[in-house]
């Protein structure tokens, strides 16, 4: 089944990210080892399943609050300088599957960003399945294998209600970025809540598989993520999800712009195992409802784990922020 084959792959995030022995049976009982893509992360993360703290913060900057409820509690993260007053951005990080928001950040450098640079980062978990890994409810695709339909937007809502009754939010800048099943929860969000968001970003993650699976009541910027040789989530789509460029072209067209003009921008340098700039943007802004885009950005070679460098977390901030509602 093709849920099946999606569990083996996405795996492979939380297993690569906790430095697990690729060898070692999966834990979905698909009775197979999942495919790492070998990605390239940090020695001495907390181990999966240990609940250990969020990451701890740097020196001088006050600590992060807890958010959400006993059962399920969230990070949230403030900048290091502020007034209390004026309203600042708020991202929200998703983790991958059978991985966890403290190594998702980790990941990602995104607390630090966060601290350094003027807006608040949301940091939740998902719920763990029957085998003990974390997920969310996201598509069909991925990742609720075990069907447990827990509703993860309800959760997700009621954490930034609860971010925007505790901090003074810029509700016109508020976004969800995601890796994996993390992407495809943002996609889920981005229609499910798209009177609330104003931007997504997917990293290797997918959209709905057909058009009219979920319609936002409001189109709003997509930027997609996505290495050429990712064997866990498939650059092409598969039967289950779409391409990254047809998730692309879907969210440029709902937002008005016209899908066959296609601007091509200079290429990035994100993934420090690839030589030069290896990551081609292209931009959808043609005919664009006002303050509207999409974006792709095709990571040339780049596997479902790409090793990111310090321009990663600029780069989709930047993205993000320069979008206002």
């Amino acid at each position: 089944m093709a849920s099946t084959v999606a569990a083996l792959g996405l795996a492979a995030l939380g297993l690569a990210a906790l430095g697990c022995d690729p060898a070692a049976p999966a834990r979905d009982g698909g009775g197979a080892s999942p495919d790492l893509d070998g990605g390239s992360v940090d020695a001495g993360r907390p181990a999966e399943g240990s609940d250990a703290a969020m990451p701890a913060t740097d020196a001088g900057m006050g600590p992060p609050r807890t958010l959400g409820t006993a059962e399920r509690p969230a990070t949230l993260v403030v900048p290091s300088a502020h007034d209390g007053v004026t309203p600042l951005p708020v991202a929200i990080l998703l983790h991958g599957y059978s991985t966890a928001g403290n190594i998702q950040d980790l990941y990602f450098g995104a607390s630090r960003h966060a601290r350094a640079n003027g807006y608040y980062l949301v940091i939740p978990d998902g719920t763990r399945d029957a085998g003990g890994n974390r997920f969310w409810n996201a598509t069909p695709a991925c990742c609720d294998f075990g069907g447990t339909g827990v509703d993860d937007v309800a959760y997700l809502r009621g954490l930034l209600d609860q971010v925007e009754a505790s901090v003074p939010v810029d509700t016109t800048r508020v976004y969800f970025f995601g890796h994996s099943n993390g992407g495809y929860m943002s996609y889920r969000m981005a229609c499910e809540l798209s009177d609330r968001i104003t931007a997504i970003v997917s990293l290797a993650g997918a959209d709905f598989l057909g058009d009219m699976d979920c319609v936002p009541t409001r189109p709003l910027s997509v930027l997609q993520v996505h290495g050429t040789l990712d064997t866990s989530v498939a650059y092409g789509g598969s039967a289950a999800y779409p391409s990254a460029r047809a998730a692309v072209v879907r969210a440029a067209t709902r937002a008005g712009c016209d899908p066959m003009s296609v601007q091509t921008l200079d290429p990035l340098d994100l993934d420090t195992t690839l030589p030069g700039s290896e990551t081609r943007v292209e931009r959808w802004s043609t005919g664009c409802t006002a303050g509207l885009d999409a974006e792709l950005w095709t990571i040339e070679a780049g596997l479902h784990i790409p090793t990111f460098g310090p321009s990663w977390m600029p780069a989709i901030m930047g993205w993000m922020l320069r979008h206002q509602r």
